[in-house]
């Protein structure tokens, strides 16, 4: 058994970690509200440019002037990887490398024996992890979360859409943690560009409906669907943020719980130790004085 000295030391140390790991869950939750609100305030207008957007899409004419609906052979990918700045998040950034790493060697292992695939990765964890591992990284945007503007994010988006409609890639994925509630957290792969053009929910044997544009369809295109894909690159930021936020506030109060379990074990070793000593210096001084009557 410990000594009482060591115990002390032990249940100091613990108490100071539980004191850590408290403060740094108030102050993700803290941070958790505000993100939680950006993020559901910006999807129910994100995900209506969306629905536009492809419904849009299908009664364009071949030949569309907008060059991000143009589906090619994904011969070069592009996975843009959303982790976090920093850890004690949980299996927050390890379910994201997991999943990239499924993607490079599973789905798109042709590819990538060709060195067709690379990574944009969006936090230093991921950074960190593929530069170690010598992955073809084209860029890092870890700046991102520092700031979350708008204005930041559509600069990075503009040189998504550029690489993509000069051809230098053929087809962009976001995977990142979606926001659900402040402790679950969903993994998502998203197909970025091209877009993918899908027919608005119709019922079951009913024609679409025939709208008439002002400006032509083209033009609305040409307009939209650069603003939609700006929007998109926010969310998923926004969304990632979020999760991240949510993962850690849940990892420090797991932590903080286990450090009060782990307190009231030491407690009980403590007062155990402690009256095996005193038990033992009672021995002492009745053997003593036995000694001496002798």
């Amino acid at each position: 058994m410990p000594g009482l000295k060591e115990v002390r030391i032990r249940i100091a140390s613990v108490r100071s970690t539980q004191q850590i790991t408290n403060a740094m869950k108030m102050v993700a939750a803290s941070k958790l509200r505000r993100a939680q609100n950006a993020i559901l305030k910006l999807r129910p207008y994100a995900a209506k440019l969306r629905e536009i957007m492809q419904n849009l899409s299908v009664g364009a004419e071949e030949g569309s002037p907008s060059s991000f609906t143009v589906v090619r052979k994904p011969d070069r990918i592009l996975l843009v990887v959303l982790t976090s700045n920093r850890g004690l998040c949980g299996a927050f950034n390890a379910n994201v490398i997991k999943t990239t790493l499924d993607r490079i060697h599973r789905t798109y292992d042709v590819q990538n024996q060709r060195e067709s695939v690379e990574l944009i990765t969006i936090g230093k964890k991921g950074t960190d992890f593929f530069r170690k591992r010598k992955y073809r990284i084209v860029e890092t945007w870890d700046h991102l979360f520092d700031s979350m503007s708008f204005d930041t994010v559509a600069l990075q988006a503009d040189l998504l859409m550029r690489l993509f409609s000069e051809e230098k890639v053929d087809r962009i994925e976001l995977i990142y943690n979606q926001f659900k509630n402040a402790s679950v957290q969903r993994l998502v792969v998203k197909p970025y560009l091209p877009v993918e053009s899908q027919p608005g929910e119709q019922s079951a044997g009913k024609p679409a409906a025939d709208y008439l544009f002002e400006p032509d369809r083209e033009t609305i295109l040409l307009e939209l669907t650069p603003k939609t894909l700006r929007i998109q690159l926010f969310e998923a930021l926004l969304d990632s943020y979020a999760a991240e936020m949510g993962a850690r506030m849940t990892a420090m109060q797991q932590a903080t719980d286990n450090a009060q379990e782990l307190l009231k074990e030491l407690r009980i070793t403590y007062n155990k130790a402690r009256q095996n000593q005193i038990t033992r210096e009672i021995i002492e001084i009745v053997s003593g004085a036995e000694a001496l009557k002798g």
